[in-house]
């Protein structure tokens, strides 16, 4: 599958770790969506599975020392999951660190994410701005690192 460029990952490929939370997704076109995400905000693509139909059944894509989880939505009765697009809106959002938040914002602007709050220098600190991809989950991108205690 082809998916684009993403950015280098932050740590080398001996030294990542999968992190303790790991986001998990549900997309009505899955393999749309990867490609979305490595082009429009620069996710590496670790792994993808495809199910029956050309449907995915799980993939892995890592940013720096983190890592999302996504697939396609299904009404499975053990577990069914759902797109945003398909309840009305986004429930949650996910936040990822960037180091340069200003060329991140105009990578996705480029690649058509849709931009849903602009730059800002927050008053808690960081950097950061808002956007939603095509079907309908928030993103959020800046330098805000919360610190320990």
């Amino acid at each position: 599958m082809e998916t684009g460029t993403g950015v280098k990952a932050a740590v080398s490929q001996a030294a990542w770790s999968a992190p303790d939370i790991i986001p998990s997704f549900s997309y009505q076109d899955a393999k749309a969506a990867i490609k979305f995400l490595a082009n429009a905000f620069g996710f590496e693509v670790h792994a993808v599975y495809e199910g029956e139909g050309g449907t995915i059944d799980h993939a892995e894509l890592r940013f720096g020392s983190g890592m999302i989880m996504l697939g396609t939505a299904h009404d499975r009765p053990d577990w069914p999951t759902h797109a945003p697009g398909q309840l009305g809106g986004s429930t949650g959002g996910t936040y990822v660190i960037v180091a340069d938040p200003d060329a991140h914002f105009a990578r996705a602007q480029a690649a058509g994410a849709e931009i849903v709050r602009g730059l800002v220098d927050e008053s808690h600190g960081g950097r950061d701005y808002g956007a939603r991809d095509p079907e309908g989950y928030l993103w959020s991108f800046g330098t805000y690192r919360p610190t320990a205690g």
